[in-house]
């Protein structure tokens, strides 16, 4: 009887809503044809032998034990994965969420000024200045600028030695992180009332240290979780800075992340149900930090 009359109230509000769910119609039917349909298929697919001209041939956990038992390249691209989600994940997530709060203090115009700084570069495609910056040779900006300092004697390749491909592949990532975590930030900023601050000077809160502790993160959980989850996404499915900024294999696989090895098998190889197996292993990980993150919001949130 609950589950009913929750679907009655869900289509009662959606009548009574029909003109932005009109809107949202598009976008939610090209999200289910190319994103949630495509995942659920990919589970099954992950136990079969598929490379999308045959009939899928079942292969119980053929896929996963070669993947942890024989893949040496995967094992790496874990490590890889590990060290890049945990440098970029948690630092950008700081990070977006420190200057939101910095611009939040600032004049209404300013704020649009910093806001639209801080995101474009998530939207525009940054890599050819990268490559610039990092060029191996004399006239990279950033080799100019070390050997006028006198710091390198030798220009340094920044793209294709394998000590430098995956933190310059970090530094990237850190740079056009701010994207739509950011923007749910600022806007939860925005959606705090005033009406807490005054309650909370009554109680005794003098400064914004205090304010952001036990008004403005108690106060954007929703908004907090959202920009987690993206953060989360982010950092584990990165994989197109790495093609894009250093090659496709880097060198030596330095920069070769889990999402970088399902993208090889799926896309060059075409062993769809390899590729299924090592995203699915992708999303069972992601999964589980969501569910921990979300429960520690929560806790947060009640106290």
């Amino acid at each position: 009887m609950k589950k009913k009359a929750g679907l009655k109230r869900t289509f009662r509000e959606i009548r009574k809503n029909k003109a932005c769910y009109a809107m949202l119609a598009p976008f939610m039917i090209l999200f289910v044809l190319f994103t949630v349909i495509p995942v659920v298929m990919s589970l099954p697919i992950g136990f079969t032998d598929f490379d999308m001209v045959q009939k899928p041939e079942f292969v119980g956990l053929s896929n996963f034990r070669t993947l942890f038992l024989s893949d040496k390249v995967f094992i790496s691209s874990i490590r890889v994965t590990i060290v890049f989600a945990l440098l970029t994940g948690p630092v950008s997530y700081v990070l977006c969420f420190l200057l939101a709060w910095f611009i939040d203090g600032m004049p209404k115009r300013l704020k649009t000024f910093f806001t639209l700084i801080f995101y474009i570069p998530s939207l525009a495609s940054v890599y050819t200045v990268w490559q610039l910056i990092f060029s191996g040779d004399m006239n990279g900006y950033l080799n100019a600028f070390l050997i006028d300092l006198g710091i390198i004697n030798s220009p340094v390749q920044w793209l294709t030695d394998g000590r430098y491909v995956l933190a310059v592949t970090i530094i990237v990532q850190l740079w056009i992180s701010l994207g739509a975590g950011f923007l749910a930030i600022r806007a939860g900023f925005q959606n705090i009332d005033p009406a807490l601050y005054e309650a909370g000077a009554i109680e005794g809160i003098r400064n914004r240290w205090q304010e952001l502790i036990y008004i403005v993160i108690p106060s954007m959980v929703p908004q907090l979780m959202f920009a987690a989850v993206m953060q989360i996404v982010g950092s584990f499915t990165a994989g197109t800075v790495a093609q894009n900024l250093v090659g496709f294999p880097s060198t030596e696989n330095k920069a070769h992340t889990i999402m970088t090895h399902a993208y090889d098998y799926g896309w060059v190889r075409y062993e769809m149900g390899y590729a299924s197996a090592i995203c699915m292993i992708l999303f069972v990980v992601m999964f589980v930090l969501n569910r921990l993150i979300s429960k520690g919001l929560k806790k947060i949130q009640g106290d």
